[in-house]
C-alpha cells in the first residue's frame, strides 16, 4: 500500500515540498496553531461516510448506518454526520449532549454500554432516545423503571447484545465476542435467553432485535459470518420457544483499516455484499422474516483516515550500535494505542516530503514511560531538530483516549477543507487542566 492510501484524500505535496491537506500547507498550520496538532480533512470525512452509507443501502432495503461516537466525537462532527444522514451509537451523557445540540433525530440514536449508569439512562430518556442495546440484566430493570417514570405510555425498543463465543483474531484487548468478555450476554450459557424472557415481563419494553460485535480492527470476514450464523440460530430458536420476532439486526462495526503500508483496509463493498448475501440466505434457510432492519455501526472505518497528527522533533539521540531515537512533543498522552495495543503506524516528514528515506529511527514520545514509543522502526530522511513529523490514520481512538499524563495539555484540533482551516478544539491550557483541583 502506497503512503498516499494512508493519507486523507486531499493530500498532496506543494511547491515547497510540504505536505498539504484540504488545500492547506500543514507546515503553516503547525506554525499557526502549534504542535502537537490534529488535522481532520473534511472531504475525507464526507467521502468515507457517504460511501459507507450508500454501499449499505445498495445492499439492503431497510438499512441504518450508525457512527460509533467512541472513535472520536466533537460538535463539528455531529453537525457533519447529521447532515449526511447517519445515526449514532452513543455510550455517555456527554456524547448524547453533543448529539442533542447538533439536532440529531433521537429515533436513530442507540444507547450502548456494558454499565449504563442511572444518570445516562435518564439522560437518554430525556433526550427522546427510545433504542437501547442491552448488555446486562440491570439494564432491563432500570430502563423499564426509569422509562415508566419518564413517559408511562411509551414503549422502549431493546436489542440484546449477544456474545457468540467467536474469536475475531485481533488483539486480545479488541476481541469482544468471545466467552470471556465483559461485553454481551452469552448464548451457550443461557444468559441471553434469560435476558430475553426478563424483557418480556415488562409491558413498556419491546425486544425488537439482536446485536453482536466481535471486535475492533477485524479483517477476518469468516469470523464475522460465523457470528452472523450463530445469532440467526438464536433468533430461530427463540421464535420457536416464545414467538420472538426479529425486526432489527445490528452487525456491529470494528472494520479494519490500514495504519501502515504493510496492512490492507477491509474492502467495505465486498464485505457488505458478502454479509448481506449471507444474511438473506440465513434468514431464508431458517424461515425468518427477511424484511428486517439491518444496522451497522462503524467508527474507525469512517474517520481514521481523515485524521493526521503533527509533531515537532525536539531531539535526535543516537545510541551507538543500538538505534537512534527521535523525540517528539507528543506521544502516549495523545496516542496511547501503541502502548496499549502494540498498534503500528507510519511517519512522514511533512516539511520535506520528497526527500528519500535515509535511515531508520524509533519515534519516541515525551512522556515519562519507557513504553512511550509511537513507532519502533520508522524509515525517514535524515531527521533534524525542528522537523515536522506527520503520522497518518490518526482520526480514531487517539484523541478520545488522550490523557494529561505528566500534566501535559491535550492538543488542538483543526478542520481543513477547500484551502481553509478552522480551529474546532483549542489547545488545553494549564488553567484548564487544574480547574477541577481544590486546595
Amino acid at each position: 500500500m502506497a503512503r498516499w492510501q494512508l493519507l486523507p484524500h486531499t493530500a498532496r505535496v506543494n511547491a515547497l515540498q510540504h505536505l498539504e491537506l484540504g488545500g492547506c500547507d500543514v507546515v503553516s498550520l503547525a506554525e499557526q496553531f502549534g504542535t502537537p496538532l490534529y488535522l481532520y480533512d473534511e472531504a475525507t470525512l464526507r467521502v468515507q461516510a457517504t460511501d459507507a452509507l450508500n454501499l449499505l443501502r445498495a445492499q439492503w432495503n431497510d438499512a441504518t448506518l450508525l457512527y460509533a461516537t467512541k472513535a472520536y466525537w466533537a460538535p463539528f462532527l455531529a453537525r457533519l454526520y447529521r447532515e449526511l444522514g447517519l445515526g449514532l451509537d452513543v455510550t455517555s451523557e456527554a456524547e448524547i449532549l453533543i448529539a442533542q445540540h447538533a439536532g440529531f433525530d433521537p429515533e436513530i440514536i442507540y444507547l450502548h454500554g456494558n454499565n449504563k449508569t442511572p444518570a445516562e439512562i435518564r439522560a437518554a430518556l430525556a433526550s427522546g432516545i427510545t433504542h437501547f442495546v442491552v448488555d446486562n440484566f440491570e439494564d432491563i430493570a432500570r430502563i423499564a423503571e426509569f422509562g415508566a417514570a419518564h413517559a408511562p405510555s411509551r414503549i422502549y425498543r431493546l436489542l440484546l447484545r449477544l456474545s457468540p463465543n467467536i474469536d475475531a483474531h485481533t488483539h486480545r484487548y479488541m476481541t469482544t465476542g468471545v466467552a470471556d468478555s465483559k461485553f454481551g450476554l452469552g448464548i451457550q450459557n443461557g444468559m441471553a435467553e434469560r435476558a430475553a424472557r426478563a424483557i418480556a415481563v415488562h409491558a413498556n419494553l419491546d425486544l425488537v432485535g439482536l446485536h453482536f460485535h466481535i471486535g475492533s480492527q477485524v479483517f477476518d470476514t469468516d469470523a464475522l459470518r460465523e457470528a452472523l450464523a450463530a445469532v440467526l440460530d438464536v433468533a430461530a430458536d427463540w421464535r420457536a420457544k416464545f414467538a420472538f420476532d426479529l425486526r432489527e439486526l445490528n452487525i456491529g462495526g470494528g472494520w479494519g483499516v490500514a495504519y501502515d503500508q504493510a496492512q490492507t483496509t477491509l474492502d467495505m463493498d465486498a464485505f457488505l455484499r458478502n454479509t448481506t448475501r449471507a444474511l438473506r440466505a440465513g434468514l431464508r434457510a431458517r424461515g425468518l422474516n427477511e424484511q428486517i432492519k439491518l444496522i451497522a455501526e462503524p467508527g474507525r472505518g469512517l474517520i481514521a483516515r481523515a485524521g493526521v497528527a503533527l509533531y515537532r522533533v525536539g531531539s535526535v539521540k543516537e545510541l551507538p550500535n543500538v538505534r537512534t531515537y527521535i523525540a517528539i512533543d507528543g506521544g502516549m498522552g495523545d496516542n496511547v494505542r501503541p502502548a496499549l495495543y502494540n498498534a503500528s503506524y507510519q511517519a512522514l516528514l511533512a516539511n520535506r516530503m520528497e526527500e528519500r528515506d535515509a535511515r531508520e529511527y524509533a519515534i519516541a514520545g515525551r512522556y515519562c514511560e519507557q513504553g512511550d514509543v509511537l513507532i519502533e522502526r520508522a524509515r525517514l530522511p535524515e531527521t533534524r531538530i525542528g522537523d515536522l513529523l506527520a503520522i497518518p490514520v490518526a482520526g480514531a481512538y487517539q484523541l478520545p483516549m488522550a490523557s494529561n499524563y505528566n500534566l501535559i495539555p491535550r492538543p488542538a484540533v483543526v478542520l481543513v477543507g477547500d484551502g481553509h482551516a478552522r480551529l474546532t478544539r483549542r489547545r488545553e491550557s494549564l488553567e484548564d487542566m487544574l480547574a477541577c483541583d481544590l486546595e
